[in-house]
């Protein structure tokens, strides 16, 4: 098990990582029923577009996150290609085969309910079976759990960049208050030195009133 996570969790990261690749398969799939179906293609041919845009905007939706952390886009694909290729490949066998099992479903037309109600049944299904496959992938440290040490890395390197920004804020305070400082002696000189003259101007006043008394 991955870092001694609990049976809980490991299940709760399983149905994140389904529904990962269940929204790239979805818009894969959807795509590639409805170009095939529009343009009157053959089952085969429009199931294996439909199984290629899977594909594609499934690694894409990993690949995003994975370049983020700062890593080159070959080491992105190749993290995509080992964590969802399973589970993709699973998902897109059984939501097919479904598909194929229920009649009419491939032949139905874009504006019949039996076709929208066949690719979500059929996608619904997919997700329930490839939730296990994930959760046994990941207690292995394999499939999704590839991606986790990229994700803390960007984690690490914004929590960096926080603390640079808190220190830089920090000591721009200080300077401020060190400047403040400054001002406030430089008053407090000022006044002593205005009150030091006006002083003189009294011991002067007062020295030739004495003698104009005499």
């Amino acid at each position: 098990m991955v870092g001694g996570m609990s049976n809980a969790n490991l299940t709760r990261l399983a149905i994140t990582a389904t529904l990962h690749c269940l929204t790239g398969c979805a818009i894969g799939e959807v795509l590639g029923m409805v170009i095939g179906t529009a343009l009157g293609w053959s089952d085969l041919g429009t199931i294996a577009l439909a199984v290629g845009l899977a594909f594609l905007f499934g690694y894409s939706f990993t690949i995003r996150p994975v370049l983020r952390s700062g890593v080159p886009l070959r080491t992105a694909v190749k993290v995509a290609l080992i964590a969802d290729t399973v589970s993709i490949g699973v998902m897109e066998v059984v939501d097919n085969g479904v598909m194929l099992a229920i009649p009419g479903a491939m032949e139905a037309g874009l504006t019949s309910w039996v076709f929208w109600a066949s690719l979500a049944g059929a996608l619904a299904v997919a997700f329930v079976v490839t939730v296990p496959v994930n959760r046994a992938l990941i207690a292995r440290g394999r499939g999704h759990a590839v991606t986790h040490q990229y994700h803390a890395g960007h984690g690490q390197h914004a929590g960096h960049d926080a603390g640079q920004h808190e220190g830089r804020a920090a000591a721009g305070h200080a300077d401020h208050g060190e400047h403040a400082g400054h001002a406030g002696h430089g008053a407090e000189a000022g006044h002593a030195d205005h009150a030091g003259r006006d002083t003189g101007h009294a011991d002067h006043a007062g020295h030739d009133a004495g003698r104009g008394r005499r």
